[in-house]
């Protein structure tokens, strides 16, 4: 007596032509569900990466804004240091040193 749970077409080594279906075939059968998965799948992607471009520009904008204090701290830095070296130079009798001092930093007086 033979066992009941074999079916008679695997025994005679044909398959079941349901379950044949290798993965291309079974895209074509449902193309329109794959061309959906990929198109979801592509739009995921760029979101991803646009948001990761978001926080980028994010970062890029708190950067210039430092970068900005800091070349404002040191512009005032800069003129504290000519207001001192020109004082100094006004104390010296012969005021050749202001002179040329006035002469490299541009001014007329």
């Amino acid at each position: 007596m033979a066992s009941s749970s074999t079916s008679p077409s695997s025994a005679n080594g044909v398959q079941n032509p349901k379950r044949s279906l290798g993965l291309f075939a079974n895209a074509m059968k449902r193309k329109d569900s794959f061309i959906q998965f990929f198109a979801m799948t592509g739009i995921l992607l760029l979101s991803i990466r646009s948001l990761g471009q978001k926080y980028r520009i994010h970062d890029l904008h708190e950067d210039t804004t430092a970068l900005k204090k800091e070349q404002e701290s040191l512009t005032e830095r800069m003129k504290g240091i000519k207001q001192a070296l020109l004082h100094e130079a006004s104390l010296d009798l012969t005021g050749l040193f202001a002179s040329r001092l006035r002469l490299l930093f541009g001014q007329e007086n």
